[in-house]
């Protein structure tokens, strides 16, 4: 059935490039940017999917981490492009009170390069530590009681998390960054715009996921990992220290989950504190359809969300695309529960 869907999509495709509705250009620019947010999608979705794979619970908190983290890694861009020129407060806080804006920085990936990069490490450890203090705090006293307590427990430490933000930063959506380099490809019926942040969000993923691919296959703490997620109670057995294994997974979860918060923020040059739960939906979409559990099945099925939202275009409003890459989500569970690419039923 899935098959039959994606041939009759890809004829109609073909059928309205030959006859001009849609033109080679537009249709590329669909597919770029729906691989830019896939793969911030995918990333993020790793990190839930390590975590439910060793503690068996969808954390409904994981997006309010990517919001945390992206507040603070934009902070700490800020502090270190604009140290020495404005109030250090007034750079770490983003402006709040209308005291700093983008252009009082310059801040851009081509402006500040380093300022980016300090940036996004500045994210990752934030949501690396937001991850092991909730899982000491919160977590680690749970985890014998089941799944929905925990699952109740993640949302009311998501809600927390927000309104913390709220609190700390503003409720008003922010604009981040100012111009920076774009590339015009020139194709059939126009241009399709490469912009400097969506080739470093590309850079960014790629690396990081191949670096998860070396965790998990050539270390012996991704395969601890692998094993505690295979049998937990044979892993414990057979030595490997079980908690100092959940709190590394915590730590890496924590930071995909914050460099995907800054990368998406850095996509759409503006900051909210919904940010990251807005993407969560997707996330979770992209997980399932992967297959949940599964690492290589979250980015898999986080491009493919990102693809699908985008490319959806072609036929329904923006306002819908969201509900396209959902409604693709159903489909596969009612076809194939465990996901496309292998994991536990859902």
């Amino acid at each position: 059935m899935i098959a039959a869907i994606v041939g009759v999509v890809g004829l109609d495709l073909l059928r309205r490039l030959f006859v001009g509705d849609l033109t080679v250009s537009l249709l590329a620019g669909y597919l770029w940017n729906g691989l830019t947010f896939g793969v911030i999608v995918g990333l993020a979705g790793v990190g839930l999917s390590l975590t439910y794979d060793l503690l068996e619970f969808a954390n409904f908190a994981h997006g309010d981490y990517i919001t945390v983290s992206a507040f603070v890694g934009w902070g700490s861009a800020y502090l270190i492009a604009g140290l020495g020129q404005l109030d250090p407060g007034s750079l770490f806080f983003l402006g709040v009170g209308g005291t700093v804006y983008p252009g009082d920085v310059g801040i851009s990936v081509t402006n500040t390069p380093l300022a980016i990069v300090g940036g996004l490490l500045a994210a990752a450890v934030a949501g690396a530590a937001v991850a092991v203090v909730l899982d000491r705090v919160v977590y680690k006293s749970m985890r014998g009681t089941g799944a929905i307590t925990l699952l109740i427990a993640s949302v009311g430490v998501a809600f927390t998390l927000r309104y913390l933000t709220v609190y700390t930063f503003t409720q008003q959506s922010f604009g981040l960054t100012v111009s920076a380099w774009t590339y015009d490809l020139a194709l059939p019926g126009g241009t399709v715009s490469i912009s400097a942040p969506s080739l470093l969000l590309i850079g960014v993923s790629i690396v990081t996921m191949f670096g998860v691919h070396l965790m998990l296959t050539r270390t012996k703490f991704g395969k601890a990992m692998r094993a505690m997620g295979a049998n937990r109670d044979l892993a414990r057995v057979s030595g490997i220290p079980s908690e100092r294994v959940i709190r590394s997974t915590w730590i890496v979860g924590g930071a995909l989950a914050g460099l995907a918060g800054f990368m998406i923020a850095l996509l759409q040059g503006t900051i909210t504190y919904q940010i990251g739960w807005t993407l969560l939906l997707l996330v979770f979409a992209g997980v399932i359809m992967g297959g949940i559990g599964s690492v290589y099945g979250a980015i898999a099925g986080g491009v493919l969300i990102g693809l699908i939202t985008r490319l959806s275009l072609v036929w329904i409003p923006a306002s819908f695309t969201q509900a396209m890459g959902f409604a693709i989500m159903i489909l596969i569970l009612l076809t194939r529960p465990q996901g496309l690419f292998g994991g536990e039923a859902t």
